[in-house]
């Protein structure tokens, strides 16, 4: 295959990828995608750092 051959097929590739969108909307899609991952993350810390101290203070409440 030739270079403009693979350069062809990496930009229908990226077209196709991009499914309509700009290079901006992409980039502002993925952010948003981004921050609501960091968001979740950050719920799943406080909710196991929940846990945590009911189960500390469970064994320490046993004797423990």
């Amino acid at each position: 295959m030739s270079e403009d051959e693979l350069i062809q097929q990496a930009d229908r590739m990226i077209e196709a990828a991009m499914n309509g969108r700009t290079p901006h909307q992409v980039l502002l899609e993925n952010s948003l995608a981004e921050s609501a991952n960091v968001a979740e993350r950050a719920a799943a810390i406080a909710k196991n750092r929940e846990r945590a101290i009911k189960l500390l203070a469970a064994l320490e409440k046993s004797g423990g």
